[in-house]
């Protein structure tokens, strides 16, 4: 039964992970646009921003991103733990 769950949580768990990212990106717009004032998040192959504001927007992301994905990560597991008494990453 414990395999069962787990295989059950797979798709569960590949949703909320999209969802984690479409909720990342949001925040990082956010965050960005108090940081720098400005609309759009700087890309590495745009010429017209400087290697400092590259960086500076891929540092923001990649934390955002990460502590977006472990919160959602880890409250999905908790609640699949007390929805079917089975922790799924063990």
């Amino acid at each position: 039964m414990a395999n069962m769950a787990k295989l059950a949580y797979r798709p569960l768990g590949l949703a909320a992970s999209l969802g984690a990212a479409a909720m990342a990106g949001r925040v990082v717009g956010v965050i960005w646009r108090k940081v720098a004032n400005e609309d759009e998040i700087p890309d590495a192959l745009n010429a017209e921003y400087s290697m400092g504001k590259v960086l500076a927007a891929a540092l923001i992301q990649a934390g955002v991103f990460a502590i977006v994905q472990s919160l959602v990560d880890r409250g999905g597991a908790k609640l699949f733990q007390r929805l079917t008494g089975t922790w799924p990453g063990d």
